[in-house]
């Protein structure tokens, strides 16, 4: 029997644990390296504390399109390990999963303790070692070997996976053994708009709006929701996530059209025409014309200075095209972003050339692996980044145990 390698995993994440989960025990001594209290903190709070643990999009075809960047790279990956897996992967550890009306996928008992807790147990069960509250300091190739050195002490390891999140200190020191290091910047962020319209009216929520951004001729749609600080919600996630890097050199000061009804003018036009017809002494405050909250409609006539009781008939052409100009192409200036919740995510991070992608190993380093958010690769919101943590782990655990 040969002599057990030792694997170092430096960062106790998603990308991290599940690698050690399926490393063969018999072949290596594992220690996972968390400089946190505590390990898998994303888990625990994604999902409001529930865990998006993936998507239900089986093909990985479709599945890469949720990628702003890593999309291409990421396809080889998927026809290895995708969302299918995953839940199989769970599900026959006693962890049953169930996919919700929107594709996310959950534990069927809402908690994402239910993920962590079979994480740390198989890692646990195989012997291997976690230790938290060890922030690495530097890394040092010299022999063959790597030289992992923290604060207290100092880690020899065979082996290196690194899963440490994409932090400054930690693409300081990859970057300092030879990596290319993408400029890291935010993705998955909220609108900063001040507008008279969405004063008073945090929680509003759409259900289908159209948000362009006129100068970068981009547009998304999808659930809207007015917040304390401006515009969140999928179709603003969306927009932050694919022009993360346009976004960051325009210093977040940007002007966006919002369509609340997600319908042409005309088509507003036409059905606030016949409402007017078949109700003409209808009170227009008290009209219920498009698919918007009453609070919002009467917050435009408000805004617009229409008298909410004034009745149909006596609605003016110009006050129409007043109330088409804010529901249907409304001008907002963005002037800053807000982080979504406390699921912060980046783009930028290892330049994505220098990984092998079969295996995901460094193409500069020797027996040195990298997933996770370390890399230069980021998702939209439901569950698609940590399908990519899964799908990357499970591919260098593969490649480490046939070794």
């Amino acid at each position: 029997m040969s002599k057990k390698k030792r694997v170092i995993i430096i960062g106790g994440g998603a990308a991290g644990f599940f690698t050690a989960a399926n490393l063969d025990e018999n072949k290596f001594y594992v220690t996972i390296l968390e400089q946190n209290s505590d390990v898998l903190q994303k888990v625990k709070i994604s999902g409001g504390g529930r865990c998006n643990v993936t998507h239900a999009c089986f093909d990985p075809r479709e599945l890469v399109n949720f990628y702003p960047r890593g999309n291409r790279e990421l396809l080889s990956v998927f026809t290895k390990f995708q969302p299918g897996d995953t839940m199989d992967w769970f599900e026959s550890r006693n962890v049953p999963l169930k996919i919700e009306k929107d594709n996310r996928i959950f534990p069927t008992t809402d908690s994402s303790q239910s993920i962590i807790n079979v994480l740390i147990n198989e890692v646990r069960n195989k012997g291997f070692e976690i230790r938290n509250q060890v922030s690495v300091s530097e890394i040092i190739k010299e022999d063959g070997l790597y030289f992992i050195k923290t604060k207290s002490e100092s880690y020899t390891a065979d082996i290196v996976v690194y899963t440490t999140g994409s932090s400054p200190k930690s693409l300081k020191i990859i970057g300092s053994l030879g990596h290319k290091i993408i400029e890291p910047v935010p993705s998955l962020f909220t609108f900063n708009i001040k507008d008279d319209l969405l004063k008073d009216l945090p929680g509003t929520s759409f259900a289908n709006a159209e948000i362009t951004i006129p100068s970068l001729k981009t547009e998304e749609s999808g659930p809207l929701l007015i917040t304390h600080w401006g515009l969140s919600g999928p179709a603003v996630l969306k927009l932050s996530a694919w022009e993360a890097r346009t976004l960051a050199k325009m210093k977040y000061k940007i002007d966006i059209e919002v369509n609340f009804i997600s319908k042409p003018i005309s088509e507003a036009e036409e059905l606030l025409k016949n409402f007017k017809n078949e109700n003409p002494k209808k009170s227009v405050g008290q009209a219920k014309i498009f698919d918007i909250t009453n609070r919002f409609w009467n917050k435009v006539l408000e805004v617009n200075k229409i008298d909410p009781e004034k009745q149909m008939a006596n609605l003016s052409k110009r006050e129409m095209d007043q109330i088409f100009e804010y529901i249907c192409q409304k001008r907002f200036a963005v002037t800053g972003k807000s982080t979504f919740k406390d699921e912060f995510v980046t783009a930028g991070g290892v330049d994505l050339k220098e990984i092998n992608f079969k295996n995901m190993s460094s193409k500069i380093l020797p027996d040195f692996y990298i997933a996770g958010e370390v890399l230069d690769i980021d998702a939209l919101t439901g569950g698609f980044n940590f399908q990519a943590c899964w799908s990357e782990a499970w591919l260098i655990a593969q490649h480490i145990n046939v070794g």
